[in-house]
């Protein structure tokens, strides 16, 4: 299970003035900065002038985190996506992270060679692939959806890396504007299948509703238990 690290500051410089959040700011660039740096030296000493090792993100990512690595990796694909070096299918995937523009986010542009640093890409993929976590290719979307009573996939985005894992992503959706497509709240409170936590999350959050053929049989049973209990309640005060 992946560990904790340093916060990683999602947002501008002027958004962290804005919110007195400032230093959280500088720290979180600092971060980056040397994130950027151990991604290179990676690429030095895990590419042979023909190979780089398969496993070579994997040093980087247990000093930095799965965050933080792939918001350095997503920022260099985008800021170089003229460089037909890069596979299409890796700028689509740092084409889903936004990244704030005009933000001094050139501090922490990873200057490796492109084909090779494309191979880096490649292993930082195939470790998130290892923790079988889910993803777009497995929802439909929330666009223009009522939301109450489905089966929504939050974002890894939203959770701690600690709390990594499929069961921590699968949330019932039970109430709150959010669960409207057309109401101007975004508050979703919802259920966690993995173990029971109720919370508020956004709508923005999700990446969007579980598509049935993707359901593990675990969920299944829990959302059944949940629903039952619902109703349990209702007739109750019904009665």
């Amino acid at each position: 299970m992946p560990a904790d690290y340093p916060y990683l500051y999602l947002g501008s410089l002027s958004e962290a003035r804005r919110s007195n959040e400032a230093g959280l700011w500088r720290a979180s660039h600092q971060c980056n900065i040397a994130c950027k740096q151990a991604i290179e030296a990676a690429i030095r000493a895990g590419f042979d002038g023909m190979h780089l090792k398969a496993d070579c993100a994997h040093g980087v990512i247990a000093q930095y985190g799965f965050k933080r690595v792939g918001w350095v990796l997503a920022n260099t694909m985008q800021k170089k996506r003229w460089d037909g070096r890069f596979r299409p299918r890796h700028k689509e995937w740092a084409d889903t992270i936004f990244i704030p523009a005009c933000d001094r986010t050139g501090e922490y542009i990873v200057e490796s060679h492109p084909a090779v640093l494309d191979g880096f890409v490649e292993a930082f993929l195939d470790e998130v692939k290892g923790l079988s976590l889910f993803d777009a290719s497995q929802c439909d979307t929330l666009s223009g959806r009522s939301l109450e009573g489905e089966v929504l996939v939050l974002s890894p985005a939203a959770l701690k890396e600690s709390c990594w894992s499929p069961r921590n992503q699968l949330w019932l959706a039970e109430s709150g504007f959010g669960c409207s497509p057309h109401a101007s709240g975004r508050a979703i409170y919802a259920t966690c299948l993995g173990d029971g936590e109720r919370t508020r999350w956004n709508r923005g959050d999700f990446i969007g509703i579980l598509r049935d053929e993707y359901f593990p049989e675990w969920a299944k049973q829990t959302v059944d238990t949940l629903r039952k209990a619902e109703q349990e309640v209702h007739d109750g005060i019904s009665s």
